[in-house]
């Protein structure tokens, strides 16, 4: 029985922090939507079933698969960690940790429940992004912080292998936040990395805010890396589009003026992976590079196509048949914040890649 899915959905206020993913599961009729610092369970006439509370990180973008949310977490020391923190009232983590937290969506059943003190949320240590974000490198003559301009993970989806049909074994993959400093010429690309989360369960841990552990993959089975020019944090919301065959990718756009800083990329999920040459630490890195979907909307200066869309950044979710729910995010005159998911088709045209779904 195929879920019919409304045109839209709102949270209502859901406290200080704005939303940041979006997620669902069509099984059970239901929505998850992660506000930074809480995971909120909704069904599909905008009803709160439950929520899950009591982490310190920062929860970014979601995906739902075989009964569990999977999401970006991160813990850090830089303006996002101590914003958060400060607004907690909590110490800020003298350690920096970044997470795929997966919750098991069977077990959140009521409002606040807590991350730290129940059964519900497991979390895998990622330590590529950790190593890439604690490294130092040369960009000209300057010392700059960050390798890559790494500031953590936010996208992320699960999909299949780039270059291989669409019903092929699906993998995790997980973006690079990428800091926006316009005096640096080494972080004009995404960072993709893609994990076999076949034996994750020999390492999934509770997560503790004062004793973060070190349990997950040593490596990613792949790292890519994706031309778009320079984005403000990253990839914020990724998402694997089985309908069409292709990954979307919304970001807060960039400031470099080289660039055209679209708001929104489409990658090519059915072209293989190419080998190519970036510079980092002021040497040549030979990478496996991702590729852009081209057509009428490409930069003929750059050579980069995307599009210019106002919303996606903090929720791009497909649904099936060229749909997807997109975030309407909006911060009312007290402060609090919201999102109102609507139904979107996707038509790729220039001045609108997508299009609303209108209630008849």
């Amino acid at each position: 029985m195929n879920t019919i899915w409304p045109d839209s959905i709102a949270t209502g206020s859901q406290g200080k922090f704005h939303v940041q993913g979006v997620a669902v599961d069509s099984t059970n009729s239901c929505v998850y939507f992660s506000f930074t610092n809480s995971l909120i369970k909704m069904d599909l006439s905008g009803k709160l079933i439950g929520s899950v509370v009591g982490f310190a990180g920062h929860l970014g973008d979601l995906d739902f698969k075989d009964g569990k949310v999977y999401g970006s977490l991160e813990y850090k020391s830089d303006g996002i960690g101590k914003g958060i923190s400060n607004e907690l009232g909590l110490d800020i983590s003298k350690e920096n940790g970044f997470y795929i937290a997966i919750f098991d969506g069977s077990k959140i059943v009521r409002p606040a429940m807590n991350a730290e003190k129940e059964d519900l949320l497991k979390t895998v240590y990622l330590a590529e992004p950790v190593m890439d974000y604690e490294t130092s490198v040369k960009v000209g003559d300057a010392i700059k912080e960050h390798r890559y301009a790494c500031s953590g993970i936010d996208g992320l989806t699960f999909g299949p292998a780039f270059g291989t049909k669409k019903d092929k074994k699906e993998y995790l993959y997980v973006a690079y936040g990428i800091y926006g400093d316009t005096t640096r010429d080494d972080n004009d690309h995404q960072v993709i990395l893609q994990y076999d989360i076949d034996n994750w369960d020999s390492y999934g841990q509770m997560l503790l805010l004062n004793k973060l552990h070190r349990s997950g993959p040593k490596k990613p089975k792949a790292k890519y890396f994706l031309k778009t020019g320079n984005t403000t944090y990253g990839i914020q919301n990724l998402a694997y589009d089985a309908y069409s065959g292709n990954f979307f990718a919304a970001v807060y756009k960039g400031k470099k003026a080289i660039y055209p800083n679209y708001d929104l990329f489409v990658i090519d999920g059915k072209r293989k992976p190419t080998k190519e040459i970036i510079s980092s630490d002021n040497k040549q890195e030979k990478v496996a590079m991702v590729h852009l979907v081209e057509g009428d909307n490409k930069d003929t200066d750059s050579g980069i196509s995307g599009w210019y869309f106002q919303w996606g950044a903090t929720g791009l979710c497909p649904i099936g048949n060229g749909l997807f729910y997109i975030s309407h995010n909006k911060k009312t005159s007290d402060g609090e914040q919201q999102s109102t998911i609507h139904k979107y088709k996707w038509v790729g045209e220039v001045k609108s890649p997508f299009r609303m779904i209108e209630k008849k």
